[in-house]
């Protein structure tokens, strides 16, 4: 009996099914992906939402509500400010209504970003860690992924889209990483959604609290943020 003698199609198949897999071309496919939607974000400008209005005329309740989540989460896996898209949703749906479009939209954009991170990005850049800084980092958010990712989102002085695709690099799990994101961005949402809810009457003390609380979380953020960099460039 003879072995069948492996034809060269077959070969080649293999090896460009494994060039097509490797952990750089999934890397340079998220890249490609990331760079689409940013030109899409510059196109379409979504900040005309505060100006147009909701582009949907026909839906209106849950579901105009639900269609912004949705695209509310598209829109943060593409660099979208969030800040833009809370005061957004107040100014559509209210304070309430608003609240539940984005917090949904936050966990549902942070879940698309730390899906496509962790399929496509994970593997090309954990080799590249190092540095105390990385390093640090990625300690950090492995070993106390709920606790870090919660001060992350109270303290948002780190973009969310960053946060997303760092935790996503990282061996943090996903129940930890959107939980501590649900929990985490109730206070810095609320404050941007009641915002936008009440800027037709900025002498309100609903806005002048949320915007308080907004300036303030800002501050305390940038203070975290030194704190840290001066504790690991003494270490």
């Amino acid at each position: 009996m003879f072995e069948p003698v492996p034809r060269p199609s077959s070969g080649l198949a293999v090896r460009c099914s494994r060039v097509l897999l490797s952990p750089w071309s999934r890397f340079s496919l998220l890249m490609l992906m990331l760079a689409s939607a940013g030109a899409m974000v510059l196109l379409y400008e979504p900040q005309r939402l505060l100006s147009d209005g909701w582009p949907v005329a026909r839906l209106s309740g849950a579901a105009a509500v639900v269609l912004y989540a949705v695209a509310y989460g598209a829109c943060t896996a593409a660099f979208v400010p969030r800040p833009l898209l809370n005061l957004a949703a107040g100014a559509l749906f209210g304070s309430q209504a608003g609240l539940v479009s984005a917090l949904a939209g936050t966990v549902l954009g942070a879940g698309i970003a730390f899906t496509l991170g962790r399929l496509l990005g994970q593997d090309a850049l954990r080799p590249l860690l190092r540095g105390k800084v990385l390093t640090a980092a990625d300690g950090q958010l492995s070993r106390h992924g709920f606790r870090s990712m919660l001060a992350i989102r109270l303290f948002p002085g780190i973009p969310f889209a960053a946060a997303n695709y760092c935790a996503a690099v990282s061996r943090m799990g996903y129940t930890p990483f959107l939980l501590a994101t649900a929990l985490g961005s109730i206070p810095n949402t609320t404050a941007y959604v009641v915002a936008g809810a009440r800027a037709g009457s900025p002498t309100s003390p609903a806005f002048l609290i949320s915007m308080g609380f907004i300036v303030i979380t800002g501050m305390a953020a940038a203070v975290l943020a030194w704190r840290k960099r001066q504790a690991l460039s003494r270490g």
